[in-house]
C-alpha cells in the first residue's frame, strides 16, 4: 500500500550532542486555535477584573478619597494596558515560548537553531503583532503562516523564531515485546528457500485471480509464524510480504534489519521513564527538581538522544522515531533554556544595552530626527503664511484649544489644567497612549520602512501646522510652555522608535553582505533595545507630563524639568556609548584578527 502523502512542515536542527532533530512546524490551525486561547483567557481576566472592581464598589471597599481612587483608576489602566501588550511577551519570554493557550494546544516558540527563545525575541515577535493584524482581522499574518515554507509571519521573520509542536505525551508509545512479536516478518528475516517460493508466487501475475487465490492458500501453511494484517486476503499477504523482505534484502543496512524495532522494545521503559521527567520539566521548569536530579535528568537525555541516532540508522519504524525526535525535542528545550532572567541581568539591559542600541544606530536616529523636522518646518510655514488654511487642516479639538487660548492665559490658566487627584489617571493614560504611537512607528519600518517614514512625516507635519496656527493667534509660547517639560523625551524616543523602524525597513531594501533573512534577525535584535530605551524614555516623559505639565506650575519650573530631562538623557546615552566601546574592545581583544568597527 502507498503511505498518505505527508504535508506536514518540518524544521531540521542539529542539537549540541550532533543529533539531528526533526522539529515539526505548528499550522494555521493550531496557531489559531492557541490564540484563540489566549484571547479568551484575555477576556476573562478583564471581565474579573470588572466584576471585582463593581463588587468592591458596592460594599465600599475601594478608596473612599479622591486621591486614592485616582491612583486606583491610575494603576488599572497601566494594568489592563500591560495585560494585553505584555501577555504574549513575558508567557513567551519566561515560560519557554509558551502561552496558556500555546501550551493547552501542544506548540512552542522556539529559535531558527531549535533553541529557546530568548526574551528579546519574544517581545520583538509580539511588537510585530499589529503588522501581522493588518487588514483586519489577522489576514497578513494567516497567509504567512499558511504559505511561508516554515509558518512564519512577519513578527517570527525579524525575531528569528519558530512555532513548532511540543508535547511529549502525544508521541505514539514504542512497541511492546508483544507488538515485536506480531511482526516476525520485519524482525526475522526470511531464509532463501522460502523467498525464492514468495518470489516465483509474485511472477505469477498472469494467473487468473482465482488460481492465483488457490496457490496463495496452499502455500500459506509455510508462512504460518508471519502475522497477517485484518482483512487482507491470502494473496495480499505473501505480496506484501515479499515486498518488505524485497526490499529488506535491497537495504543497505539489511543485515541489521530488526535492530530497529528491537532497540524499540528494550529501551521503551526507559523512554517512559524520561518522558515523564520531560512533562515535568516543560510544565514546571527545572527549578521543580532537586539538586541530585539534575544531573540524571541530563544523563538520561543524552541516553535519548543516542537512541534517536541508532533508531534511525537502524531504520526503526516511523512511530518510534516521532516519539524519540518528541523526546529530545522537549529535553533540548528545557536544558538549553535561558534561565538567567535575574535582576542585575535586567538592570544591565536596561541602563547600558538599551542606550548602547541608540548609539549604535545613530545615523538612523539623526535621519528620523530629518524626517520629523522637515514636515514639522513645512507646516509651521505654510500655516504663517496662509492661515486660513487652519480650518482645513487643523482637527476641531485644537482649533477649540486655540480659541479658548487668549481667555486662558488671561486668568492665568496653562494649556492644560488637571487637578491633584486627576493627575495619576493623566499620568497613565498620557503613557500608555505614547507608547502605543512608538510601537505603531517601529513596526510600520516592516512594510521596506514606509510605515515608519508616514507615521513620523505625519506626526511632524501636525506638530508644524499646531505650532504654526498658535503663532498666528500670537499664542506660540504659551503652547511651548506645555511642552518644555517632557517635550525632550518624548520626541526623542518617538525619533528612536522610528529608527528602530527604519532599521528592519533597511534590512529587507539594503542587507548588505547577509541575506534579507539574516539581516532581518541581527538588526531586529538592536532595534528591540532600542524599543526597550524608548519604554524606559517614555514612562519618564509621561511621568512628567501627568504631573507637571498639566499643572499650573510656571515655565521656570518647567524649564527645569526639560534642562534635567536633557541631562538624564545625555548621561544614559554617554553609559551606553562606553558600553558598546568597552564590549567591542573586548570581542577585538579576544578576535585580534576581526577588524575593529567605528566606535563611538
Amino acid at each position: 500500500m502507498t503511505a498518505a502523502p505527508d504535508y506536514r512542515q518540518h524544521l531540521e536542527v542539529e542539537t549540541p550532542e550532533h543529533v539531528m532533530l526533526d522539529l515539526e512546524i505548528a499550522g494555521v490551525g493550531s496557531r489559531l486555535l492557541a490564540a484563540l486561547v489566549d484571547t479568551g483567557i484575555l477576556l476573562g481576566v478583564a471581565a474579573a477584573g470588572g466584576l471585582l472592581a463593581a463588587v468592591l464598589t458596592s460594599y465600599g471597599a475601594l478608596p473612599r478619597s479622591p486621591a486614592g481612587r485616582a491612583w486606583l483608576a491610575a494603576l488599572l489602566i497601566g494594568a489592563a494596558f500591560a495585560l494585553w501588550n505584555g501577555y504574549f511577551m513575558l508567557f513567551e519570554g519566561l515560560r519557554g515560548g509558551q502561552t496558556p493557550g500555546k501550551r493547552l494546544v501542544g506548540i512552542r516558540v522556539v529559535r531558527d537553531t531549535g533553541h529557546p527563545v530568548t526574551p528579546g525575541a519574544a517581545a520583538l515577535r509580539n511588537l510585530l503583532r499589529i503588522a501581522d493584524a493588518l487588514p483586519p482581522p489577522y489576514l497578513l499574518g494567516l497567509a504567512l503562516i499558511a504559505f511561508h515554507p516554515r509558518g512564519k509571519r512577519l513578527g517570527d521573520l525579524v525575531a528569528g523564531t519558530v512555532v513548532v509542536r511540543d508535547r511529549p505525551a502525544q508521541a505514539v508509545p514504542a512497541p511492546t515485546q508483544a507488538d515485536v512479536a506480531l511482526e516476525p516478518a520485519v524482525t526475522i528475516p526470511l531464509d532463501d528457500e522460502r523467498f525464492r517460493l514468495l518470489a516465483r508466487f509474485a511472477a505469477r501475475a498472469d494467473l487468473p485471480p482465482e488460481a492465483r487465490d488457490r496457490v496463495a492458500a496452499a502455500l500459506a501453511g509455510r508462512f504460518a509464524d508471519r502475522a497477517r494484517l485484518p482483512g487482507a486476503t491470502l494473496t495480499e499477504f505473501l505480496l506484501d510480504l515479499h515486498a518488505r523482505e524485497l526490499a529488506r534484502r535491497r537495504g543497505r543496512l539489511a543485515g541489521r534489519a530488526g535492530l530497529g524495532e528491537r532497540l524499540s522494545a528494550r529501551q521503551s521503559e526507559r523512554w517512559d521513564v524520561f518522558q515523564a521527567l520531560a512533562e515535568r520539566a516543560t510544565s514546571a521548569g527545572l527549578d521543580s527538581f532537586a539538586p541530585e536530579e539534575l544531573p540524571g535528568f541530563a544523563a538520561r537525555y543524552r541516553e535519548i538522544a543516542a537512541d534517536l541516532a541508532r533508531a534511525r540508522t537502524y531504520r526503526a519504524d516511523p512511530a518510534t522515531v516521532a516519539r524519540l525526535e518528541r523526546l529530545v525535542a522537549a529535553g533540548h528545550n528545557v536544558l538549553y533554556r535561558d534561565e538567567q532572567h535575574t535582576w542585575p541581568r535586567v538592570w544591565t539591559a536596561v541602563s547600558r544595552e538599551f542606550p548602547a542600541a541608540i548609539v549604535e544606530a545613530r545615523w538612523l536616529v539623526l535621519v528620523a530626527w530629518a524626517l520629523f523636522t522637515a514636515p514639522a518646518l513645512g507646516g509651521f510655514a505654510l500655516l504663517r503664511e496662509r492661515p486660513a488654511l487652519a480650518s482645513e487642516l487643523l482637527p476641531e479639538v485644537m482649533l477649540r484649544r486655540a480659541e479658548a487660548g487668549h481667555e486662558r492665559e488671561a486668568g492665568g490658566r496653562k494649556y492644560v489644567s488637571v487637578d491633584w487627584t486627576g493627575r495619576p489617571v493623566a499620568a497613565s493614560f498620557i503613557i500608555t497612549n505614547n507608547i502605543r504611537v512608538a510601537i505603531a512607528c517601529f513596526a510600520g519600518g516592516i512594510f521596506l520602512g514606509v510605515g515608519s517614514l508616514v507615521l513620523l512625516a505625519y506626526n511632524g507635519l501636525a506638530f508644524g501646522t499646531f505650532a504654526g496656527h498658535f503663532a498666528n493667534l500670537g499664542l506660540l509660547g504659551y503652547l511651548m510652555e506645555f511642552l518644555a517639560g517632557h517635550g525632550v523625551l518624548e520626541l526623542f524616543a518617538i525619533w528612536v522608535a522610528s529608527a528602530a523602524g527604519f532599521l528592519l525597513g533597511k534590512s529587507i531594501v539594503a542587507p548588505g553582505d547577509r541575506s534579507r533573512t539574516d539581516a532581518l534577525v541581527v538588526n531586529g535584535r538592536v532595534a528591540i533595545r532600542m524599543m526597550g530605551a524608548v519604554a524606559v524614555l517614555l514612562v519618564i516623559a509621561g511621568s512628567i507630563e501627568g504631573f507637571l505639565s498639566v499643572s499650573g506650575q510656571g515655565l521656570a519650573v518647567r524649564a527645569a524639568a526639560s534642562a534635567a530631562s536633557l541631562a538624564f538623557l545625555i548621561g544614559y546615552l554617554a553609559r551606553g556609548a562606553q558600553w558598546l566601546r568597552d564590549s567591542r574592545l573586548a570581542e577585538h581583544r579576544a578576535h585580534p584578527d576581526r577588524q575593529l568597527l567605528d566606535l563611538p
